[in-house]
């Protein structure tokens, strides 16, 4: 999660202060079970937005003169508008577990099958975590932090159709041939006499 782009969508509905912002953030992801997030890191947030004109503060009320209250500026809107506007990018290949397979398939003493199953062992433990606690939820009160849990579920569940797929396809990946990367000469091309670099050679006819 952006944590800058969910403050700025919390000030921009009213000024909040600190700790109000880190209890404002909880509710959004579930609490600490599911999405912790430190005071630290709200504080630390909340100083580089200042810094760049994206909130400012708020002066003090009489209920709460002793605390900072911030809120959103326009140029903050204007950021919150774009990100709402942006579709969020995923980088689904940048994959752990596919790294260690991947080194297995090629390290001696390694059981790439054993791998998998440590893998599959851990996110069916994973799946019963998030299953379990998603039921616990209470309806309709817990209704938009359940919808965050399914897409947990789901993502679980694709996981472990594709360690199945793998198994399947593991003898013919290993019968491949490792692919080899090309090493490029290091250093600047030759020179002619003349200092100049030399031209490209043609083929003769």
């Amino acid at each position: 999660m952006s944590v800058r782009n969910a403050l700025l969508g919390l000030l921009t509905q009213r000024p909040f202060y600190g700790y109000e912002l880190l209890a404002a953030l909880d509710g959004l992801t579930g609490g600490h079970d599911s999405w912790a997030i430190n005071p630290g890191q709200i504080y630390a947030t909340l100083e580089r937005l200042e810094k760049s004109g994206l909130i400012a503060e708020q002066p003090a009320n009489g209920s709460a003169p002793e605390k900072t209250t911030f809120t959103a500026t326009a140029a903050g809107r204007q950021e919150l508008t774009e990100w709402l506007s942006a579709p969020v990018q995923t980088n689904l290949q940048r994959d752990e577990f596919y790294i260690k397979l991947m080194l297995t398939l090629s390290l001696e003493g390694t059981d790439p099958y054993r791998v998998i199953q440590i893998q599959r062992a851990s996110l069916y433990q994973e799946l019963h975590a998030v299953t379990t606690h998603r039921d616990s939820l209470d309806l309709p009160s817990g209704l938009a932090q359940k919808l965050l849990f399914d897409k947990a579920v789901m993502h679980l569940e694709a996981d472990l159709r594709w360690l199945e797929m793998i198994e399947t396809r593991l003898d013919d990946v290993k019968r491949q041939p490792v692919q080899q990367v090309e090493m490029r000469p290091r250093g600047r091309p030759p020179k002619n006499a003349r200092g100049a670099k030399s031209p490209p050679q043609k083929d003769k006819p």
